[in-house]
């Protein structure tokens, strides 16, 4: 059996079409699971008792089992288990007027950010199209009739190193005969591949989405610090492919900054962050993230005051800049977090803490 998920329009037509049905039972099929989120092949009642026959025992659609979550005032946190055993994560922000689901891309993350939860264990696998589908799949439907309007990849991974399943489910988040979201409604996230960065600017899927950058660092040798990949993909090299990225006018790029106490949230480094920007204020806007602590890292998170002392440095040098605070700190809101602890503890730290957070 295959997982249905893992289908594009013109796949599925192709896949029913050898089993002798019409290939316009793929747009039926396609339409009972991503606009009515109907995943009980029975219910599709205007496909023929044979068909959902055949579906039934060529098809499943979820591949992903919901463990269970954790609410706080801003956001919901998600476990689910692979079909391998494996944890990953998802969170569900409310933002002020629109629901924003954060999905992850892989199992850990390879590349080694020394302030990231999840870089602790390393990558054990790259996520399937139809797992990255399924976190939102499942959890549109859970919390329905509200509608989760914008889709991020800053979860768990990085999302570039994992191209073709982040494209293939891209494809099914914005197309007509899918989720159907706007393609300015998805935001990948990467920690500065410039390789891939090069090819998304060349992919009419992917080209048209959001693109976030995380930067962190305005310097080489803090980058290198904090971010060894930037050994590999140096951050000169990545500002002038960001620079030339293909973006309509009117369009900007986000660099994400996690600032990190004492490390890169002086005023020297605001100001060497707009140096490297440079005439290009228009191309960018900054993104500010105080550090979501980690007790098993040894960073800390800057008061307010030196955050907002950070932003307005930069909002003087005329480069937008706005401050994301981190949602749902007390559920283990960095990425990675709670994945990072195994199911038994979470669920021994659930019962002893959940009943002071609020639920949605």
């Amino acid at each position: 059996m295959e997982c249905i998920l893992r289908y594009n329009l013109e796949e599925l037509k192709d896949s029913l079409s050898k089993m002798g049905m019409p290939k316009y039972r793929a747009v039926q099929v396609l339409g009972w699971v991503y606009k009515k989120f109907q995943t009980d092949f029975d219910a599709m009642t205007d496909i023929s008792k044979e068909d959902r026959k055949l579906l039934k025992e060529n098809y499943y659609v979820h591949t992903l089992e919901l463990m269970d979550e954790v609410h706080a005032e801003d956001s919901v946190k998600y476990l689910f288990k692979t079909f391998d055993g494996h944890t990953i994560e998802s969170v569900l922000i409310r933002e002020r007027d629109h629901l924003t689901l954060c999905v992850s891309s892989q199992i850990g993350c390879a590349v080694g950010c020394k302030f990231c939860a999840t870089a602790i264990d390393g990558l054990t696998r790259n996520l399937r199209a139809e797992e990255i589908i399924d976190q939102l799949l499942q959890i549109q439907k859970k919390i329905l009739p509200q509608r989760i309007r914008n889709v991020v990849f800053m979860g768990m991974g990085e999302p570039l190193a994992n191209y073709e399943n982040v494209r293939k489910a891209v494809e099914v988040m914005v197309g007509p005969w899918g989720i159907d979201l706007s393609k300015r409604r998805i935001s990948v996230s990467t920690s500065g591949l410039i390789a891939q960065i090069k090819r998304m600017s060349e992919d009419p899927i992917m080209r048209e989405v959001n693109l976030a950058v995380s930067l962190n660092a305005p310097s080489q040798k803090l980058r290198e610090l904090i971010m060894p990949i930037s050994k590999t993909n140096h951050l000169s090299e990545l500002m002038q492919v960001l620079k030339e990225y293909p973006y309509p006018k009117g369009r900007r790029i986000m660099l994400e900054y996690v600032l990190i106490k004492g490390l890169n949230d002086k005023k020297e480094d605001a100001l060497s962050l707009a140096q490297l920007i440079g005439k290009y204020k228009n191309k960018f806007k900054v993104n500010l993230i105080p550090y979501n602590p980690d007790p098993e890292l040894p960073y800390e998170r800057p008061s307010i005051e030196e955050v907002y002392e950070f932003q307005k440095v930069l909002w003087q040098t005329g480069i937008s800049t706005f401050v994301r605070l981190s949602k749902g700190i007390n559920i283990f809101g960095a990425c990675g977090q709670l994945r990072q602890r195994d199911v038994v503890k979470w669920k021994e730290w659930k019962k002893g803490e959940r009943a002071g957070l609020q639920s949605l």
